[in-house]
């Protein structure tokens, strides 16, 4: 648990994570996710409870504990004014990496996220993308057993995003590591062999990407409707169905939903502008277990953020 004052960020949360597994924390900006990397990492101590990193405790043991984890922060932290090689012999004297070592580590490190070509380069000529990797090589630099990778293609675009998923599939096959990830991207929880989805400092359930998936069960239908209000009414009314406005759409879930949709045009004038049916999603797994999207409970966050004392006495300064 970690607490501020009457703010509990992370509450309670309890779960194992296996030797060579792909875990990942999904969930929405502000549900307490970077809270508990942080704590696991020992970059915060924890207000109450314990935990164990590579058997080591992360508050009694931190110094052994630092050194059996590699961390990839959310925010980039390279020096820019210094070559990949240099960044990375820097990160290698800290961690007491053997010296006889360094120089064939750093070239297969390197290799494996394909910037050993670019090694003489500063850093501040590097893309968003390539100083991604190349703080990703840095973190497996000292052959940890944990690598933690704090919301690991934030800010990148989509095509950037799915070549650092290329390397962290790559690094799995070659390096005996587990991996402890945070995401709010649905499409990244897919690569982990569990999910923990975590809301408001708490997890509300874990499982396998596939069986969390399951335990929704159902279709989700999508429309757009001239009167969203009435159409949920009528919803409700004629198929007993709970339907919500979500991203200016009106959804609900239902049993086969392609055999559903002849219904809604042929019994009821929903006034349907358009209709899609997809089947179960992790954005449908949140949606179940929370009540709410991820980017709902984001925009949420964002709201009380806005709100707090400390920003209102801020602005009136």
């Amino acid at each position: 648990m970690k607490q501020y004052g009457n703010f509990r960020a992370v509450d309670g949360i309890d779960l194992d994570v296996y030797p060579g597994e792909t875990f990942g924390f999904l969930g929405p900006n502000g549900a307490g996710k970077s809270t508990t990397i942080k704590m696991l990492c020992t970059l915060l101590e924890p207000t109450d409870g314990h935990a164990l990193v590579a058997g080591f405790d992360v508050v009694s043991q931190r110094g052994s504990v630092r050194q059996n984890i590699g961390l990839v922060f959310q925010d980039p932290t390279l020096d820019g004014y210094l070559s990949a090689a240099q960044n990375l012999k820097f990160h290698a004297e800290l961690y007491g990496v053997p010296k006889s070592i360094v120089a064939d580590r750093m070239q297969q490190v390197m290799e494996m996220v394909g910037l050993w070509e670019r090694k003489d380069a500063r850093v501040d000529t590097f893309s968003g993308g390539m100083k991604r990797r190349l703080e990703i090589a840095r973190g497996l630099l000292h052959s940890p057993r944990v690598l933690f990778l704090d919301e690991p293609t934030v800010g990148l675009d989509p095509q950037t995003r799915s070549s650092i998923w290329g390397y962290i599939e790559e690094l799995k096959q070659r390096e005996d590591i587990t991996i402890f990830l945070t995401t709010h991207y649905m499409d990244e929880a897919e690569h982990c062999d569990r999910i923990a989805i975590m809301d408001q400092g708490r997890i509300v359930v874990l499982d396998t990407p596939a069986a969390l998936k399951a335990s929704v069960g159902k279709d989700r239908i999508q429309i757009a409707t001239r009167n969203d209000a009435a159409a949920i009414a009528l919803l409700k009314e004629r198929f007993d169905l709970d339907a919500e406005v979500h991203d200016g759409h009106v959804q609900f879930s239902v049993t086969d939903g392609e055999e559903f949709v002849p219904s809604l045009f042929n019994n009821i004038d929903l006034g349907i502008r358009s209709v899609s049916v997809a089947r179960p999603s992790l954005d449908d797994v949140f949606m179940a277990y929370t009540g709410r999207t991820i980017r709902d409970a984001e925009q949420s966050a964002t709201d009380k953020l806005r709100s707090s004392p400390l920003l209102a006495a801020g602005r009136r300064r």
